[in-house]
């Protein structure tokens, strides 16, 4: 049976928070979040949980507790908690009151994390005792807090405890009305293809993802979710799905031990599972070594980078019955906008990917918009059907929608670059660049400040890494270039299954040969080889070539 979702009022947007209410009402008793508290002396985990009522009651009582101490509507508060009781808690109180969640990747290191906080001006700090010496040892960055709450022990600062916060009686705590273009938190990017940009979400863009999720995914009212990111994980509860909070280091997700994430599907039952492509990878080739089976599972779903066929295929021996895994593409300024399931990738688009057509990335979710336009790296003011490429022929993709938030915060230079006014709407340049075929899906060939500009022409990442990827000793490449556009000069860089002299020298002949064989690649002919590649810490899965080009051009010299 299809969950049924609160209805949408035609007057004005809805708090987020009041689907959790809503929720409450619909299953109290339900289990809302369940966590692993530790492991009992035989190894065997143990959980603790709060059902839909408890969570909507604790989260009335904290937001009474932090309205009594400054933290109300408007007032931006850092949140650096990890996922948990208290993280669901703290969250849907923050949006009963109306304050601003302000939520950086902790993972994403330290000179970007005291970055975000010096642009952001956060009013309040809501964190460990961890997060709260960092504070300390950085105060520059938090210089406009004013208000402070500590999960778990205080030590030298002042402030209040979560604890302290607690102590008022329950009584219900209606989430607050809002306006249709409040804010209702601010959400960095990862910085992973350029600075980290603050984005703002209003509560009709969180409102809006819950129901293309929803209609999109169908999800069922039984349904049981492994959010292996944390910040995908605050959409169960308003979803009416459980979140079983994976044992895991959320900022390691390609390190990820595959036992204990099995271990959590089939002690839970788990319908639903978010992972990146590392994470995906790293269990499915567990699982297909020790000839596991998952049936509980209906969906997969996995993003953050593209994933390739063949990690998607490998995880697909796990699964039983019509189980997929999904690949839905986006970002942070606008997700989900467009999807694609597993059946259609293995048995269609494979074979075009593999071939240097990039990666088919599906067609657009419900009413969202998608559109091509011609590549520019300069702002464009107003919206002209003038701008849109011809069928089949490679542009930036362009999404308008009621999920695709409207801007950053307090970053005008950013708004100039990545949106495009259209009356009283706004198209949102995605930075990336794909095609869309005959069949209205959309093929995804790299970022747009990735492609490389060469005297004969323009190459693209996606297309022509897929071409090195079929080599069977190639753990994934990058596509770089060295000098400045139009003048750049290619450069494959590759990760290997060895590093043996003789054995990457007998590769590099072959996968030469292989460029030579495909129009996308034949101009490419210096290949580097390296051990790792500096990823993303969000997901594990982007890679830094802005990094690696800067090494390319110092191994050229």
């Amino acid at each position: 049976m299809t969950i049924e979702i609160q209805p949408k009022s035609d007057s004005q947007p809805m708090n987020i928070a009041s689907h959790l209410n809503y929720m409450a009402r619909l299953q109290p008793y339900k289990r809302a979040v369940v966590f692993p508290a530790g492991r009992d002396e035989d190894g065997r985990v143990t959980y603790t949980q709060l059902t839909f009522r408890q969570l909507d009651m604790e989260s009335d009582c904290l937001a009474i507790g932090l309205e009594s101490i400054g933290i109300a509507r408007g007032v931006r508060t850092v949140l650096m908690v990890p996922p948990g009781l208290d993280f669901f808690a703290l969250v849907f109180a923050l949006f009963k009151t109306g304050a601003v969640p302000v939520v950086v990747d902790p993972g994403m290191g330290i000179p970007r994390l005291l970055s975000c906080m010096k642009e952001s001006r956060p009013e309040a700090f809501i964190g460990i005792s961890k997060a709260h010496a960092f504070r300390k040892w950085h105060p520059s960055a938090f210089k406009t807090v004013k208000v402070c709450v500590t999960v778990g022990s205080k030590w030298f600062w002042g402030g209040a405890s979560l604890k302290d916060l607690r102590t008022v009686q329950w009584q219900p705590y209606p989430p607050v009305s809002v306006q249709k273009n409040e804010t209702a938190a601010i959400l960095f990017t990862t910085g992973s293809t350029g600075p980290a940009k603050g984005v703002l979400y209003t509560h009709e863009n969180f409102d809006a993802q819950i129901r293309h999720i929803q209609a999109h995914f169908q999800i069922d009212s039984d349904e049981i979710d492994l959010p292996t990111f944390p910040l995908f994980a605050l959409f169960d509860p308003a979803l009416g799905m459980t979140a079983v909070i994976p044992d895991m280091d959320p900022t390691q997700p390609a390190h990820v031990d595959p036992e204990k994430i099995i271990e959590a599907i089939i002690n839970q039952g788990v319908t639903n599972m978010f992972a990146s492509p590392a994470l995906l990878d790293r269990v499915g080739r567990f699982g297909k070594q020790n000839s596991i089976k998952l049936p509980s599972l209906k969906r997969v779903v996995s993003a953050g980078a593209p994933v390739s066929p063949a990690n998607i295929e490998q995880f697909c021996n796990l699964l039983c019955d019509n189980a997929q895994v999904h690949t839905p593409y986006g970002a942070t300024e606008a997700v989900p906008v467009l999807s694609i399931a597993s059946d259609e990738i293995l048995s269609d688009t494979r074979n075009l990917t593999e071939k240097g057509y990039g990666v088919c990335v599906g067609r657009p979710i419900q009413d969202i918009d998608v559109r091509i336009i011609k590549i520019s790296d300069a702002p464009i003011a107003r919206w002209s059907d003038d701008l849109m490429v011809p069928a089949t022929e490679i542009g930036e993709i362009v999404v308008k929608g009621d999920l695709v938030t409207r801007g950053y915060f307090e970053n005008h230079d950013a708004d100039g670059m990545s949106k495009i006014r259209d009356g009283k709407e706004l198209w949102h340049r995605m930075g990336d660049l794909g095609w869309m075929d005959t069949k209205g899906r959309i093929w995804f060939c790299g970022r747009k400040n990735h492609r490389v500009q060469t005297p004969s022409g323009t190459l693209y990442t996606i297309p022509c890494e897929a071409v090195f990827n079929n080599h069977p000793d190639v753990i994934r490449s990058a596509l770089v270039g060295v000098g400045k556009p139009p003048n750049q000069k290619p450069v494959i860089c590759i990760q290997a299954r060895q590093n043996d002299g003789m054995y990457l020298g007998n590769i590099e002949q072959e996968l030469l040969k292989l460029a030579s064989q495909n129009i996308q690649t034949r101009s490419i002919d210096i290949i580097l080889f390296r051990k790792s590649f500096p990823v993303d810490i969000r997901h594990n899965a982007k890679i830094y070539r802005e990094e690696l080009a800067m090494w390319a051009a110092h191994q050229l010299k």
